[in-house]
């Protein structure tokens, strides 16, 4: 069974279950932004930033609790469910401001998008070769990106939540490996609201009136237990099952409702 501990205020950032805290004023979104990590971005990557977040300003509220969670410095996995093509964005600004500069996996097709390939390209991403021999490079990219001290966020449903109330699906066994294999912690995140406005069915975002925006981070899930050389399929999945109860409490409190059983 998963806890989720109560949190308190720390340095101006706001734990996980820190009810009270508004969603931020345009003001404090555009403070938010400045203080994003910058060292090690990469020029594409950055100018990207720069451009997407005043948007994210405008069409935005968010309501951004736990990131001390996020270890300063070190390897670290960040795990989100996932809703909308916005959430790389909203996930990558969450884990910006708390002084981190995230890698992603992502499908490797993105790479060979015109203005998209050299921002993930420059930003040091990792592609994932889906259903092919040479699938398992992203992971052992990821690895050596960990052990380097590197932030990679992950995305363990791989897709979409298919559910139709949104709750997460079942996650792949990918975050689990790297945490087992390099050590390293792994951060639960719920994202919420993206959802509203970029839902998965369309192109266009439905950014009036701005949309609320949740991201939670909570503590790294323990897995101690379960490190070990070699993991087992057994011990892959109840790693994993832990990460997404984690993901899922979390959801159920920025949600405000109970996690469906099962």
């Amino acid at each position: 069974m998963t806890v989720v501990a109560l949190g308190r205020v720390t340095r101006g950032r706001w734990t996980a279950l820190d009810t009270g805290r508004g969603p931020l004023t345009y003001r404090e979104m555009i403070a938010y932004g400045r203080r994003f990590a910058r060292a090690g971005r990469g020029v594409w990557y950055s100018a990207a930033i720069e451009v997407i977040w005043p948007c994210l300003v405008l069409l935005t509220r968010f309501r951004a609790r736990g990131a001390d969670n996020i270890p300063k410095t070190g390897g670290v996995v960040v795990a989100s469910n996932h809703l909308s093509f916005l959430d790389p964005t909203t996930l990558a600004a969450f884990v910006l401001e708390a002084g981190r500069v995230p890698r992603f996996l992502a499908k490797a097709s993105l790479w060979k998008v015109p203005v998209l390939g050299p921002i993930m390209r420059n930003g040091r991403h990792i592609p994932v070769h889906r259903g092919t021999t040479t699938a398992g490079g992203a992971y052992r990219d990821a690895v050596a990106a960990v052990n380097a001290g590197e932030c990679v966020a992950i995305f363990p449903e791989s897709t979409f939540s298919d559910d139709p109330d949104h709750w997460p699906m079942k996650g792949k066994t990918g975050a689990a490996r790297i945490a087992l294999e390099t050590g390293a912690p792994v951060v639960p995140v719920a994202n919420w609201g993206t959802h509203r406005l970029l839902p998965s069915t369309v192109w266009i975002p439905r950014g009036f009136p701005r949309k609320t925006v949740d991201l939670v981070a909570g503590p790294p899930v323990d897995l101690d237990d379960l490190r070990g050389p070699d993991p087992s399929r057994e011990v892959l999945d109840e790693a994993t099952a832990r990460i997404m109860a984690a993901i899922t409490a979390l959801l159920g409190v920025t949600r405000g409702e109970s996690p469906p059983v099962g």
